[in-house]
């Protein structure tokens, strides 16, 4: 399926690492998925692929930069904004997901429903993958 139904949004500097990253992997898709981990309940899953599976929603964005996304993790991701952010010497992908009600102090995972809780909120309200093939 072909379709931006789950309203996701690559900034142009995410584009063009992601772009980056799939050309040194020779890969041609990036899978944006979820898995229950880290210390505040989920984390971004980055994976690159040859070829999308049958149960994914494929959305294309420019520079030919093809992300899937599982139906079963379209719920979770739908709204995401991707974004690239460079500090220092130091560069990643951030994702500011609407449905995330707090964050993990190092910004790798995120909670979703309920109230949030103070102590795990990120002042940005973003959290990161460096975009390692996982």
């Amino acid at each position: 399926m072909n379709s931006n139904s789950a309203n996701i949004s690559v900034s142009a500097s995410a584009n063009a690492h992601i772009r980056n990253q799939l050309d040194l992997t020779q890969a041609r898709y990036l899978r944006l998925g979820v898995k229950e981990s880290g210390c505040n309940g989920y984390m971004y899953m980055l994976d690159f692929l040859d070829a999308p599976q049958p149960d994914d929603q494929v959305i294309e964005f420019e520079n030919g930069v093809n992300v899937c996304v599982r139906a079963a993790d379209l719920a979770m991701v739908s709204g995401t904004e991707v974004d690239m952010i460079t500090e220092g010497l130091n560069s990643a992908l951030v994702f500011k997901n609407p449905k995330a009600t707090s964050y993990c102090g190092c910004g790798e995972s995120f909670a979703v429903g309920g109230a949030p809780a103070e102590a795990a909120l990120d002042p940005g309200g973003l959290a990161t993958d460096v975009g390692a093939k996982h």
